[in-house]
C-alpha cells in the first residue's frame, strides 16, 4: 500500500490549502443544499464525445455552487471520458477550461484510422492523439500528485483483462498530507488512457480496457465502496455522503416486440453493438436503483442526473433553435427518435447537438432543483425524471399466462 512522505514544506501548503478550500466547500454546500458535515463525492460517467453533456451539467453546478467543483468536491471520479473530466478537475480546471480542451480533444481522438472498422478491422480510431494531449494536460503527475494539488481524491475506474476483474485507480489524502492507495504512485495520464480505451474503438492499455465496458461506465457504487471501506478516512461515512453522478446521455435501443428476433442490419453486428450498449446502461440502472431503494435512501444522499436520447424525453427541455438543421429539423423538440437514438460516443458530426442538449438540461435543472436533490418522478423516487421507460405490463401479462401464444411462437 502506497503512502507517499511528507515533508515539512509540503505539509504547510497542504495546512493551507485546506483552509481555503474549507470556506469554498461551506458556500457550496449552502447553495447545494447539502448538509455542512457531508462529504462530496462527484462522479462521471463514460460516454466518448457524449461527455461534452456532463459538462453542461458541470457548468451549471459550479454556477450555483459559486466555485469551481475543485474548490468544494471531496472526491472525484470517473470512467472513460468521465476520467478525463474528473482528472481535469483534481488538476484544477473549471468546467468552462474543460469545456475548452474538449472542444478540441474530441474532433482530434476521434480522427479514424486507414481503414479502420469497429467490427471488420478494429479498432476504428489510433490513440496517439489522445496520448499526446493527455501529455500535454498532465504531464507525468502521478495520481498522488494530482490529489495533492487541490487536496481531491480520485478514482478512475478500469476493467483487467488478465486478472478478469476491475481495477480503481485511487488516490486519498491523509490528515497529514500523504496520500494513500495501492495506485496512487500510478501516472495520472495512464490510468486516464486505461480507463478510455474503448474495445473496438481503441487498443487496449496493454491488459486494460474501458472502465465502462461491464458494471462501472456509472461509477458511483464504486466510489462509495472505495470511499467508505478502503480510504482510511472515517469522515467517509455512512449518512454523511453527498453523491452527485452526472451521465452523459443513454441512447435508447427500443425494438419492437416483432423485430427483436429480426433486427436491422447484419445480425453480428447488431448485438455485438447492442450488447456493448445494454451492459452498460443495466448495469447503471441497477445501482441507481439500489443507491435509491428506501433502505439506501436515509444512509446516502444519492443525487443521479441522466436523460435519454429520445423525443419523450427531449421535449421536456427548453426548446432551442439548432446551429444547423438536422434531417429537415430546425428546434431541438423537432428532432425525431430515429436521429436521437443514433448519438454514438465517436459521432463528432452531433457534438454540437449533444452539446445543446446538455445546455438545455443543466437550463432544466436549474429551474427543477439546483442540483439540490436527486432528480427524480415525485411520485416514483427511483425513477429518473429525464429517462424514458417504455415497459408494456398489460402486454407481457397478457402474452406470457397465454399456452396458446407461447406455442405459436418460432423456435428456429
Amino acid at each position: 500500500m502506497f503512502v507517499n512522505k511528507v515533508d515539512k514544506k509540503r505539509k504547510n501548503k497542504f495546512i493551507c490549502i485546506v483552509k481555503q478550500k474549507n470556506n469554498l466547500i461551506e458556500q457550496a454546500k449552502l447553495a447545494l443544499n447539502i448538509p455542512l458535515d457531508n462529504k462530496i463525492i462527484l462522479c462521471l460517467d463514460g460516454g466518448g464525445m457524449r461527455g461534452i453533456l456532463s459538462i453542461q451539467l458541470l457548468k451549471a453546478l459550479e454556477k450555483i455552487a459559486g466555485a469551481p467543483a475543485h474548490s468544494w468536491v471531496d472526491m472525484v471520479a470517473g470512467t472513460s471520458t468521465g476520467a478525463i473530466i474528473s482528472a481535469l478537475i483534481a488538476t484544477g480546471h473549471t468546467a468552462d477550461k474543460i469545456e475548452e480542451i474538449y472542444d478540441n480533444l474530441v474532433f482530434k481522438v476521434f480522427q479514424p484510422r486507414l481503414l479502420g472498422h469497429r467490427f471488420v478491422n478494429p479498432p476504428k480510431f489510433s490513440k496517439k492523439a489522445f496520448r499526446d494531449l493527455a501529455n500535454g494536460l498532465f504531464s507525468n503527475l502521478s495520481i498522488a500528485d494530482a490529489c495533492c494539488l487541490h487536496r481531491t481524491d480520485i478514482l478512475i475506474t478500469a476493467k483487467d483483462m488478465a486478472a478478469g476483474e476491475e481495477t480503481y485507480f485511487t488516490g486519498f489524502c491523509m490528515a497529514d498530507g500523504s496520500v494513500h492507495g495501492t495506485y496512487a504512485p500510478v501516472l495520472l495520464r495512464a490510468a486516464v488512457e486505461a480507463s478510455m480505451s474503448a474495445p473496438t474503438y481503441f487498443n487496449p492499455l496493454e491488459r486494460f480496457v474501458d472502465g465502462g465496458t461491464t458494471t462501472y461506465n456509472n461509477p458511483s457504487s464504486a466510489a462509495i465502496i472505495e470511499a467508505l471501506n478502503y480510504s482510511r478516512n472515517p469522515d467517509y461515512t455512512y449518512g454523511k455522503i453527498t453523491v452527485i453522478s452526472l451521465g452523459t446521455g443513454i441512447s435508447p435501443q427500443f425494438i419492437p416486440p416483432g423485430k427483436a428476433g429480426n433486427p436491422h442490419g447484419p445480425d453480428l453486428f447488431f448485438w455485438l453493438n447492442w450488447l456493448m450498449t445494454e451492459i452498460g446502461h443495466d448495469a447503471s440502472d441497477m445501482q441507481t436503483d439500489l443507491l435509491r431503494s428506501p433502505r439506501f435512501r436515509d444512509l446516502l444522499d444519492y443525487r443521479r442526473f441522466q436523460i435519454s436520447l429520445d423525443t419523450t424525453a427531449i421535449r421536456q427541455l427548453p426548446d432551442i433553435a439548432l446551429e444547423e438543421p438536422i434531417n429537415g429539423a430546425h428546434t431541438l423538440h423537432g428532432l425525431n427518435d430515429r436521429v436521437l437514438s443514433d448519438i454514438d460516443m465517436a459521432d463528432t458530426g452531433k457534438y454540437a447537438l449533444i452539446k445543446c442538449i446538455g445546455m438545455q438540461m443543466a437550463t432544466f435543472v436549474e429551474s427543477a432543483n439546483k442540483f439540490g436533490a436527486d432528480l427524480v418522478l415525485g411520485h416514483k423516487k427511483n425513477r429518473d425524471l429525464l429517462v424514458t421507460a417504455r415497459g408494456d405490463v398489460a402486454s407481457i401479462l397478457s402474452q406470457m399466462r397465454d399456452a396458446r401464444w407461447l406455442d405459436a411462437q418460432s423456435v428456429d
